[in-house]
This record gives C-alpha cells, structure tokens and sequence, in this order.
C-alpha cells in the first residue's frame, strides 16, 4: 500500500513554513494521540503517519530531499529519513512544547538569562507656565543600581558567577505532573541561569544595591497632563549585570488661577461691566507671556468668545501654536448706593420708551411668551 503524502497527512500546503507545520502537527497529534485514544488501533497507525510526515517536513535537509524525489528518498537516506521507532512517545512532551513557547520556552529551548531591571514611574506635577515654556527639573529617584565594588556581576572580585548546575543555564525546570510537563523558575538559581558561588560582599551577590539617583530631566514645551516622557535605562538596574529597565515621567499639569487648558489652546472668562459691554472700551487682558490689550467693541453681548492668536501652547510635537479664547461674562454690580439705584432706575425709565431698539431680544422673547399664553 502506498504512503500518504507527508503534507496531506498535516493537511498542509506544500509551500508552507516551519510554523505552520507544527501547528498542525501539535493539533494532530493531540487528538490522535494512543494516550487520548486508548485501544483504537485506527488512531494509533493515525498518529505514527503524523509524527513521520513532521519528522520528515520539520527537518529542512529531509523535506527537500522529499520535495525532490518523494518516498523513494529514504532509501538514500536511510532508515533515519522517514523511520518511525515503534513508540508513540510521550502525551505530555506536546503539552510541554505548547506550554513553553507561551511561557517562555521549555528546558532545551533557549536560555532566558539575567532578568532585565524593572521600569519605574514618577509622577511630575508642574505648573501650566513650565509646561508651556519647557523646563529643566532635577529628580532624585530611589532605585536600585549597579553594585560599584562588583560592577554588577555579583560576584567578589576575581570571581565570576557560573552556569547553574540545576537548570543547565537556562533558568527554568521542567516538572512532571501525569501527564502534564509544567515549567517553573529554577530554585536554585531563581531564573538567573547562573550562580555566585563566591558573593560580592557589598551587594551580597545580587550585583545592585539601593541608591538614590539624580536625574535631570529636560520638559519639552507643550507637554500636558497624562504624557509620558521616557528615559532608556533610567530604571532599576539587573541582577547581576544584565539590562536595567526605563524610567517613565508621568507628567500632571497644576490647576492655574486664571487660565484653563483645552489642547494647545488656553481659555480663560473675562468679567467686565455692563457699562463697558454697552459703550467699548479698551482692557488688559493676562497672558502666559505678559499683558495684552484688548479692544471692546461696543454692544458686545455677555458669551461673546475674543481670539487672542499665538498666544496659546505650543503642540509638543513641533508645528502651530495654540490660541488665548477670552469669553466676556457681564458682571452685575453689587452693593449700590442709593443714588447708584436711583439713576440705574432712571436709565430704565429711558430705555422703556425705545425697548424695540435697545432691547430687541428682550422684547422678541416677551412677545413669544405672550403668544405661547395665548394659545394655551
């Protein structure tokens, strides 16, 4: 009876890479395996023609004798090309290669080595005036750093740390649990990969010790509330001399007394007097970069937004600059005198004769209540 084709078998193309095919192998395997399927004899023969075709297309010097000249290339190659031992192995050697590619690789697949320094976070609070204009601030950041009598090995001078006896140098170990194989941080050497026998006297092996550090850190112009500025390496130094991680400046912006932030533009409310708004007028109006005049034309209406151009933030990426929004709010007096009451009430009197003309959306909204009343 003649063989299947190898890349029916996985049920797979013929141009497809290493990936794919132990995908299919690990998912064929898996259900056909004699563990899963004790007694069936179909599922048995099933499986030693999947674990011969993967031997075969996982293996690039058989799979291209294969794609040349079929089955009859095993009898160049010899009996190692296709053969098949006769065992089924071991359901769990499938769940081990699962497991340790999710997990980091299995004992045999790589060594992790030293573990990199974590990163670390520090919130900057600074205000609006900073934030615009760019700053330069010193931090000092408790951290762990680079032990200097060992120069972070670990190890005393002289010294140097060797592989890990237990774990062969790559950190993890293999357990069995029926049919489970399940990795776990090598105790001895706690995922290092390797181990002081002779300690640095000052950092007790670790190859750090705790420090506090002081950075300066330069603010660009624009930065706002929740970003983030990154400093490679600024983080807490490896055990025993690998990597060090990052520092990240979370950055908060101060409440201001007058202004308030909308993106790159400033917003801020002006309150100015009836007479003002009535007739015109001229104001100073405060900015992040000094005073500024502001023409009041007059009949201005409270809510009326003025637009004080440049006069914003500056986009941290480079480019425009934002706006200063000015919005007029009319302040009532408080706290008149007698004869303050007495001519406001006297300029009333002057006003009720011409309403239409000095008052029309007053007098438009008064007649669509009277209507509204009518018609109820």
């Amino acid at each position: 009876m003649a063989k299947a084709d190898y890349y029916e078998t996985l049920g797979i193309q013929r141009n497809s890479g290493e990936e794919e095919i132990k995908k299919a192998y690990r998912r064929l395997a898996m259900k056909y395996h004699p563990d899963r399927n004790p007694d069936n004899k179909a599922a048995e023969e099933k499986f030693k023609q999947i674990k011969e075709a993967y031997e075969v297309l996982s293996d690039s010097r058989k799979r291209a004798a294969y794609d040349q000249f079929g089955h009859a290339a095993s009898e160049g190659m010899g009996s190692g090309f296709g053969g098949f031992s006769g065992g089924h192995g071991n359901f769990s050697d499938i769940f081990g290669d699962i497991f340790g590619d999710i997990f980091g690789g299995a004992h045999g697949h790589g060594a992790p080595g030293p573990q990199r320094g974590s990163d670390l976070r520090y919130h900057l609070e600074i205000t609006l005036e900073k934030a615009v204009a760019g700053t330069t601030v010193e931090l000092e950041i408790p951290t762990m750093v680079a032990c200097s009598d060992c120069h972070g090995s670990g190890a005393r001078k002289g010294a140097v740390p060797v592989t890990c006896q237990d774990c062969d140098g790559y950190g993890q170990i293999r357990m069995q649990q029926g049919f489970f194989s399940v990795q776990q941080t090598c105790p001895t050497c706690r995922g290092q990969g390797r181990v002081v026998n002779d300690p640095c006297a000052t950092c007790r092996g670790k190859g750090r010790k705790k420090q506090t550090k002081k950075l300066s850190v330069k603010i660009p112009p624009g930065v706002d509330t929740g970003d983030r500025i990154r400093l490679a390496g600024e983080g807490e130094a490896g055990e025993q001399g690998s990597h060090s991680g990052d520092l990240y400046v979370q950055i908060q912006i101060k409440q201001h007394a007058i202004f308030e932030r909308d993106g790159i533009n400033l917003l801020c409310e002006m309150p100015i007097s009836f007479v003002t708004t009535a007739i015109g007028g001229e104001l100073d109006i405060p900015t992040l970069s000094g005073k500024a005049k502001l023409k009041i034309p007059a009949e201005t209406q409270s809510g009326k937004v003025f637009r004080l151009r440049g006069m914003g933030v500056p986009s941290v990426r480079g480019g425009s600059i934002g706006d200063l929004l000015c919005r007029v709010v009319v302040e009532t007096p408080i706290n008149l005198s007698h004869k303050q009451k007495e001519l406001l009430k006297e300029f009333e009197k002057t006003m009720l004769t011409e309403g239409d003309k000095h008052n029309p959306k007053s007098r438009s909204w008064f007649d669509r209540v009277k209507k509204f009343f009518e018609e109820i």
